[in-house]
């Protein structure tokens, strides 16, 4: 536990250093690149919109759908009618950038594999990532656009329309296989990738997984879907023997257990049996993390389960529970990455979805005010 150090250690940190916010005690020195997300880049666009254009493009007014090709027009069009907010997203792209928000200093901890298109979307998906202090490199083509994701805000409700184009483009050996990329991989200790990237280049994934583990570095992971648990199932199990963190939600995490006949829906038999699955890197055992939204967070770490109360919040400050898993993730690698006790990285990823839930879209105040 942190507070068992020695506290001698406190005024390590220079006075040069700005005051605000005060050195975390006993954190790692970290440095650029200590941390490496891959996934589905997208830009997000929020607009406050009305009945009418819901109407038009048949969407309920509190949903999440893919594009289809009665949405073509719909992009286009909340740009031109609406006043619109655009935010770097994408599920591993929200957790690493709410990682650097956590971390602060320095900038560029965190690191940014994935493909866009050569457009305008694409050029403000690049500013917005350099905004919050994300060292994006993204893989460009032109065949598909940028990817986008369409958030239509009516009173408190959210109707979120996601078109991956571009996110499905990405190719290992055009971009991740490039020298100066990979290189930017090795200088990683800590890497995670959501599940949805299972549909786009397992490749990609094993390539990066593999390297952690032959380096003895964390290699974490999402279920992400119920969806990728049930079909896509045989990539997840190949990527699985080397996934040191694991995370899902209660729901993720039975769609799981049921796909791998673990005979159980006690999520902390679940987590336990997860934990349990064959590992490549035995030097690291497995830890599996279950969110269940308001309801308590379950942790398999080596012979125990752990559980931890999350942060209580009124529910009339609740804005938006849609970036919630993204947050958490990021406030759990911002300590894991700095070699913070898992509880530590438990207590800030309930601290960032905390923050995440009492805002619109994934969007953080300019600082953290986290202890």
């Amino acid at each position: 536990m942190a507070s068992d150090e020695p506290k001698a250690k406190k005024p390590k940190l220079s006075e040069e250093e700005k005051p605000e916010p005060p050195p975390k005690e006993n954190a790692v020195k970290l440095s650029a690149n200590s941390l490496f997300g891959m996934g589905n880049p997208l830009l997000d666009i929020c607009a406050v919109v009305d009945k009418d254009f819901l109407d038009k493009y048949s969407l309920k007014p509190n949903d999440q759908i893919l594009a289809e090709a009665k949405h073509k027009e719909l992009f286009e069009e909340l740009v031109k009618k609406f006043k619109v907010e655009y935010h770097a997203g994408g599920a591993t792209q929200n957790s690493i950038k709410i990682a650097q928000w956590m971390i602060q200093e320095p900038h560029k901890v965190g690191t940014f594999f994935g493909c866009i298109g050569k457009d305008k979307f694409g050029e403000i998906l690049k500013e917005k990532a350099e905004e919050v202090h994300v060292d994006a490199h993204y893989y460009e083509q032109d065949e598909e656009p940028t990817g986008t994701c369409a958030a239509c805000i009516t009173g408190d409700n959210r109707s979120l329309v996601a078109n991956l184009a571009a996110a499905n483009c990405y190719k290992k050996d055009k971009h991740l296989d490039l020298e100066e990329n990979w290189k930017l991989v090795e200088k990683a200790k800590v890497y995670y990738i959501a599940g949805f990237f299972l549909t786009v280049s397992l490749e990609s994934i094993l390539k990066v997984a593999k390297h952690a583990s032959e380096n003895n570095k964390l290699f974490c992971m999402n279920l992400s879907a119920p969806f990728i648990c049930q079909f896509f199932k045989d990539n997840l199990m190949q990527v699985m023997p080397y996934v040191d963190v694991l995370f899902g939600n209660e729901t993720e995490a039975t769609a799981f257990a049921k796909e791998q006949d673990f005979d159980t829906k006690d999520i902390k038999e679940i987590a336990r049996k997860a934990q349990a699955l064959p590992k490549d890197n035995k030097k690291r055992q497995r830890v599996v993390v279950i969110t269940q939204g308001k309801d308590e967070t379950v942790m398999a770490l080596s012979d125990k389960i752990e559980t931890f109360p999350v942060v209580k919040t009124d529910p009339k400050y609740i804005v938006d529970t849609n970036g919630a898993g993204d947050a958490f993730v990021g406030g759990f690698l911002s300590e894991l990455v700095q070699e913070k006790p898992l509880d530590q990285c438990v207590k800030a990823a309930h601290y960032a979805a905390n923050v995440i839930i009492q805002r619109a879209g994934c969007s953080f105040p300019e600082k953290p005010d986290f202890k």
